[in-house]
């Protein structure tokens, strides 16, 4: 268990690391000055002293080498220090903490939304014995994973907030304004929900121990709770580690719409105004998300599935204890 758990924390700290890496080379060497458009959007179109950007770019560390400046921005990653923002001058680990609160509760009620939608409706395809019915929950997971999530927003906001007047149309005001966002990031969430566990389900339904199962008397109901929807629901847990990533991308774009202050509206000012602190920052505190959920996904197989072992494969289950006869009827 030990060698397990050390294997895949190392596998962590190794994506975490590829994550600073990729980020720093991405945004460090592209063609562009940060400080020059810092000071450009500063100065509102006025002669920028050279003097005012070289004190600059040395006191942020633009003016040393690409190694240099990388195995510093390293270091400081690891003790936690992500940098100072430079169109603010605030710490990029303070704004990160104020916005990541609102963040994270919308991300954790569209993923209990998406599970909920899409594993009910997963179940209720499974369950309904009318092909009419299946077919038409079976044509809506597509569909929401197809609809553009900025389309959603903006129709929900139209119905909700400007005609019928049930849910604010902006802000972070208290629980309610939270219903849209949620709603328009669960959507393609609870479609993959959907479609992935359809699929186990079918398969569940035709294996041989469902057979056996109504022949042993069991219900339709009992054969679905106890035994298809538990061999079912090993995949879905694998989708809801990536879940939760796409939750925080997606986050950009509910909180665009419904101009909501969180991680994602934090992304689109820094990206705006080429802040490179504050988006290295985030994109190693979003990685860090994704590789904790994932790890705890990793974890959660053993203990979930007693057939698969702690590297990670699925034993098949043991045979019953039985006398094997030959052809000649004969005790093997």
């Amino acid at each position: 268990m030990t060698r397990y758990v050390l294997g895949r924390v190392v596998a962590a700290v190794a994506v975490l690391w590829a994550a600073v890496t990729v980020s720093f080379v991405v945004l460090y060497l592209l063609p562009s000055d940060p400080v020059s458009v810092m000071l450009d959007n500063a100065s509102a179109g006025q002669t920028v002293d050279p003097a005012q950007a070289a004190a600059l770019r040395a006191q942020y560390g633009f003016d040393r080498g690409p190694v240099e400046q990388y195995l510093s921005q390293l270091g400081h990653t690891v003790t936690g220090d992500l940098g100072t923002s430079l169109t603010s001058g605030a710490p990029v680990r303070t704004l990160i903490a104020q916005a990541f609160p609102q963040t994270a509760a919308l991300a954790a009620f569209a993923l209990v939304l998406a599970v909920a939608v899409g594993g009910g409706t997963a179940v209720l395809a499974s369950w309904t014995r009318s092909s009419r019915l299946r077919g038409l929950l079976l044509a809506l997971p597509p569909l929401g994973v197809a609809v553009p999530g900025f389309w959603v927003g903006l129709l929900l906001l139209q119905l909700f907030s400007f005609r019928w007047y049930w849910f604010p149309a902006v802000g972070n005001d208290g629980f309610a304004s939270l219903v849209l966002p949620a709603v328009t990031l669960a959507i393609p969430g609870a479609a993959t929900v959907a479609q992935v566990l359809s699929q186990g389900l079918g398969a569940a339904w035709r294996s041989p121990y469902v057979e056996t199962a109504f022949a042993k008397g069991a219900s339709r109901g009992r054969v679905l709770g106890r035994h298809v929807l538990r061999n079912a629901v090993l995949p879905v847990l694998t989708v809801l580690g990536v879940l939760v990533g796409q939750l925080l991308a997606g986050s950009v774009v509910a909180e665009t719409v419904f101009s909501r202050q969180g991680f994602g509206r934090l992304v689109e000012q820094a990206v705006t105004t080429q802040d490179i602190p504050v988006v290295q920052g985030l994109v190693v505190v979003a990685a860090a998300v994704f590789v904790v959920v994932n790890l705890a996904v990793d974890l959660a197989y053993p203990l979930l599935d007693p057939r698969i072992d702690l590297t990670g494969v699925l034993r098949p289950r043991r045979a019953p204890a039985a006398r094997r006869t030959t052809a000649l009827g004969r005790a093997a």
